[in-house]
Order: C-alpha cells, then sequence, then structure tokens
C-alpha cells in the first residue's frame, strides 16, 4: 500500500512563487513515475510534470519555464516549484505515483491534494 501526502500550499500574489512537496510511503516499486497533477473548479484534472524514478522530467507546455519538477529519491519525495505564479493557476494540486506492472498496465495511487490560490 502506497500512501502520499501533498504540503506547501497557500495563498500567494501574482508573480509569486510556492514549493510543493509530496512525501511517498509504504512498498513502493522500484518502476514507478511520480506526477503533479492540478484540478481547478469546473475543470477536469489536467496533468503538470512527472519525473521517473530514475530522474527524466516531463512537462506540460504551458509551465515550461516557470514549474520545476525534482525528487528526493532517499525519501521518495517529489517537489514542485513553481514561480511567477498566475491567478490561472489556482487550483486543487495533487501527487500522483504511478506504478508500472509488468503486464504492462498501471496503477495510480493519489495524494489528498493541497490547494493552491494565486490572488492579490
Amino acid at each position: 500500500q502506497v500512501q502520499l501526502v501533498e504540503s506547501g500550499g497557500g495563498l500567494v500574489q501574482p508573480g509569486g512563487s510556492l514549493r510543493l512537496s509530496c512525501a511517498a510511503s509504504g512498498t513502493i516499486s522500484s518502476r514507478h513515475t511520480m506526477a503533479w497533477y492540478r484540478q481547478a473548479p469546473g475543470k477536469q484534472r489536467e496533468f503538470l510534470a512527472s519525473i521517473t524514478s530514475v530522474g527524466i522530467p516531463n512537462y506540460l507546455d504551458s509551465v515550461k519555464g516557470r514549474f520545476t519538477i525534482s525528487r528526493d529519491n532517499d525519501k521518495y519525495t517529489v517537489n514542485l516549484q513553481m514561480n511567477n505564479l498566475k491567478p490561472e493557476d489556482t487550483a486543487f494540486y495533487y501527487c500522483n505515483l504511478r506504478t508500472w506492472l509488468s503486464n504492462g498496465g498501471a496503477v495510480d495511487t493519489w495524494g489528498q491534494g493541497t490547494q493552491v490560490t494565486v490572488s492579490s
């Protein structure tokens, strides 16, 4: 069983920065990817960035250059540094751990989410 706990959300002014963290615990396969998603009111959950177990990142085009994903493998922690935040970044942010199975499938685990509000 894998558990994810996010932290670091809050209220920030436009142009400001926030750093989200997600700590994974439990039995974690070496074949996994960790990622951040967000969901704004009335919208679908949106992929933002992911990072593989060996540190290869991938980003949604619209956040490239503003958001940076990183991980600490010793602690199974993934971080999302968000700079130059905009009001449209306001959303609930979720951590995801996708475990890749030997049959080609995958199992997703989600954190409880953390609110990010960008407003003056």
